[in-house]
């Protein structure tokens, strides 16, 4: 019997090829899985079209509700966002894929697992490690890498390459953006965007909502419940997760929220421009954000928010099925076991607006925040507080104004 490869298919162009390709220069068995995190109408026809260009076997795994749990919101709690824009739609897909495809590989007992990531980008890394991680002893091949027998270089190539392998499938030559596109976000890059001097053609590009200038004139007012840093209801509907998220990106897209322009700096050292929409991520970040300046104290707020952004980092680089991302997650935990309560905001062109925030563990406190003196500040305290709080700041300045005054005394001798 052949030996088995698990080929990660998107069913586009790119990994359509690979399937002849695999057969052709390794003799495997291709079985080709496809991971459903919300990609829509992308999966439709894949059955037909994996086997028309030689797959054995098609597996799609719907895994939209372990994504959002597991793998999305502990990376919302954190406040995990990279280079202080990237909300993490692609790297926080790519660990639950991994693990997938590893689970398809022991069931079918395949030898090999392959991916169509090119050898320029981070997703290489990412599947990798997830891989490696879980499955050690399994080979991966990566055909981007494999220039000496991977000779396809464009799109007409790879159509070519089909169709002298007797797949004619309604593949286009003609240019159009790359996309990731999950349930939490779709990327787009490509085209203008790899010039930065270019200001992207949103019109064009635009697949989730609409600029902040094209829409609604009036706000729309939301509301959202959460218990231990989870979302539960949206405007009054008690909801899972998934479902909460495919509300907020319609919200969201109505009214210009989360289109974002950024440069990033890839895991393999280069820079790369890309345009995320991520509408109903955006509203999930604020919103928690909202509820837990109530409840967090300072100094547990600034380590979490340190921690966020090298959680972030952990996830952006792959490295997801680690003992730091695990320990990390455990102290974000901690801090989210009182962030309960309820927030309302405002939508208008782009913006989210905050409309009243509540909470039966809130650390606010109306007497003392007010300018009316209460039974537990005294200001008279405050000058005590100062003293020893600036008394560093003193000593220094009176230690240097000694030393200057000894530094002239020595130079008029």
């Amino acid at each position: 019997m052949k030996e088995k490869v698990i080929l990660a298919y998107s069913g586009g162009l790119d990994t359509t090829a690979i399937i002849p390709w695999l057969k052709e220069n390794f003799d495997y068995e291709v079985i080709c899985c496809c991971i459903n995190c919300g990609q829509g109408n992308e999966l439709d026809g894949l059955d037909e079209r994996a086997k028309l260009s030689g797959a054995s076997k098609l597996y799609i795994e719907d895994i939209i509700d372990e994504f959002c749990d597991d793998y999305i919101m502990p990376c919302v709690k954190a406040g995990a966002v990279y280079e202080h824009q990237y909300l993490l739609g692609t790297s926080m897909a790519r660990p639950v894929i991994a693990k997938k495809l590893v689970e398809i590989a022991r069931k079918e007992n395949a030898s090999a697992i392959c991916h169509g990531a090119t050898g320029k980008g981070n997703d290489q890394i990412r599947f990798e490690l997830g891989i490696k991680a879980l499955a050690p002893d399994l080979k991966i091949i990566a055909p981007w890498r494999m220039t000496e027998i991977w000779t396809m270089q464009s799109r007409e190539d790879e159509i070519e390459y089909c169709h002298q392998h007797g797949i004619h499938l309604p593949f286009s030559a003609d240019s159009s953006y790359s996309r990731d596109r999950n349930l939490w976000h779709i990327s787009h890059e490509g085209l203008e965007l790899e010039d930065p001097s270019s200001e992207p053609n949103y019109d064009h590009m635009l697949m989730l909502g609409v600029t902040p200038e094209k829409a609604p004139d009036e706000g729309e007012y939301v509301s959202m419940t959460f218990e231990k840093g989870i979302p539960k209801t949206l405007n009054g509907k008690s909801m899972k997760v998934s479902e909460i998220i495919t509300e907020l990106n319609k919200l969201g897209g109505k009214h210009g929220i989360g289109i974002a322009d950024i440069v990033e700096n890839r895991v393999v050292g280069m820079k790369s421009r890309g345009v995320y929409e991520t509408p109903g991520g955006t509203i999930l970040m604020a919103a928690q954000e909202q509820l837990e300046e109530l409840i967090l104290d300072r100094e547990t707020m600034e380590t979490k928010k340190k921690l966020g952004s090298q959680f972030a980092q952990i996830v952006y680089e792959g490295k997801w099925f680690t003992p730091l991302r695990e320990a990390i997650q455990a102290f974000v935990d901690v801090t989210q076991e009182y962030v309960t309560g309820e927030v309302k905001f405002k939508l208008y062109k782009g913006n989210i607006i905050k409309a009243g925030t509540t909470s039966p563990y809130s650390l606010y406190d109306e007497s003392l925040a007010s300018f009316t003196t209460g039974d537990l500040y005294d200001h008279h305290d405050a000058e005590g507080f100062i003293t020893l709080f600036g008394l560093p700041l003193k000593v220094r300045a009176m230690k240097m104004k000694e030393a200057k005054k000894t530094e002239k005394s020595d130079k008029s001798k």
